[in-house]
């Protein structure tokens, strides 16, 4: 009796397809095949994260509720929302008036907009603003990479973001999960060609974060190649999204500056008595000369790797050719932790909206998980324990600035 036999193909990773090749196809309404698999894992992620969180302050002998709404720059917002400006200032170690007119208001608007309808404590409506927004963020990722590069690398980046250390901030009252939405939403306009909703939310974006720059500048960057295209014509859409693009943030800086008497400077000089300003990475360079003689705290080196793979990121990045939208954004954002001065601790949080840098790494990812499974999956799940855990200490233990 004779046996016939089978030869089993190998399986192959799927084709992930340019950035050119998918980049306007779709409808804008279209909800994304996978995205509420992406988002469960999102939440999962998160939450673990929020019980990580717990569990430290629970062995530090602090309460959960303080830690989430009372961190840092959570108070100065829920200041704002409670009393609006001018009411909330401190003294720098240099003898520098630090003033909430540095913090931008569409946040603490929100918070005090919730507070109003709702009834919920100024603390409690801002993580009510935050988580909502956080998770408006993830469906926001996930659509944008998914048009560009389909389903697979599009969770993957999702479930990356996610694990990020300084994603804890995407869960305390923080503006960062509010500033990923609207960003991820204003690039996901452009590369549909809304270009009204995209100037709409980048403006709005512009309102919540001083590096809402990057986000008007991702909007300019397309409406000017469309403009070059048509040989210096373009539809109305196009100028009035590139002219919509800026307002929020220039709108905030001029009010800033003649509240202060000086319409064109001065928000900047508010900003530099909290030692933030674009000095080309001198003081970067001399904390790091710094930290390498004399040593310092465990987030300083951390941070510092964090940086220097976000520019390695980068660079890959723009091997893989994306469309415009993403490389602009992704490239102000890098720009301005490399070139700007500040705690170099919280470098890593200006580098969270900056999504797109884990494109390539998402892609590797993809393609290792058709041939080595297990150990891709082992690898990740080690990092984002870690990862998780890190984040935790930054938020209960660690003694600086997050």
């Amino acid at each position: 009796m004779g046996t016939s036999s089978v030869t089993a193909r190998p399986e192959r990773a799927p084709a992930l397809r340019p950035a050119r090749h998918r980049a306007q196809r779709g409808p804008w309404f279209r909800r994304p095949p996978g995205v509420l698999r992406a988002l469960a894992v999102f939440a999962a992620v998160r939450l673990t994260g929020v019980a990580a969180v717990a569990l430290m302050d629970h062995r530090a002998g602090r309460r959960l509720s303080v830690t989430l709404m009372h961190s840092w720059d959570s108070k100065w917002y829920l200041s704002i929302a409670r009393y609006g400006y001018g009411h909330h200032w401190r003294e720098s170690a240099r003898g520098l008036q630090q003033t909430d007119w540095a913090f931008f208001p569409l946040y603490p608007g929100l918070i005090r907009a919730v507070h109003t309808v709702l009834p919920l404590s100024f603390g409690a409506a801002a993580l009510l603003v935050a988580w909502s927004a956080a998770l408006a963020a993830g469906y926001g990722v996930y659509a944008v990479v998914h048009r560009v590069y389909g389903r697979a690398v599009a969770t993957v980046t999702v479930a990356l973001w996610a694990m990020l250390p300084h994603s804890v901030v995407l869960t305390l009252a923080y503006t960062e999960a509010l500033f990923c939405a609207l960003a991820a939403w204003t690039l996901y306009a452009l590369l549909t060609s809304r270009w009204l909703l995209a100037g709409a939310l980048s403006a709005l974006a512009g309102l919540t974060r001083p590096s809402g720059f990057a986000v008007a500048a991702a909007v300019l960057a397309v409406a000017a190649r469309e403009v070059v295209r048509g040989r210096g014509r373009a539809p109305l859409a196009v100028w009035a999204g590139a002219l919509l693009a800026p307002a929020g943030w220039a709108g905030y800086v001029l009010w800033v500056g003649a509240r202060t008497g000086d319409l064109l400077h001065g928000y900047f000089r508010v900003q530099a008595a909290w030692d933030s300003r674009i000095d080309l990475g001198l003081q970067e360079f001399r904390f790091l000369r710094t930290l390498f003689l004399h040593g310092g705290k465990v987030g300083y080196p951390m941070a510092l790797v964090i940086v220097a793979a976000a520019v390695l990121l980068f660079a890959l990045l723009c091997l893989d050719r994306p469309p415009l939208a993403l490389f602009v954004y992704a490239g102000a954002l890098v720009a301005l932790v490399v070139l700007a001065s500040g705690p170099f601790g919280s470098k890593p949080r200006l580098l969270l909206p900056a999504f797109p840098l884990l494109i390539p790494m998402a892609r590797a990812m993809v393609r290792g998980w058709w041939q080595r499974r297990g150990q891709v999956l082992a690898v990740a799940t080690a990092l984002g324990a870690v990862s998780l855990l890190y984040g935790a200490y930054l938020v209960v233990l660690a003694k600086q600035a997050l």
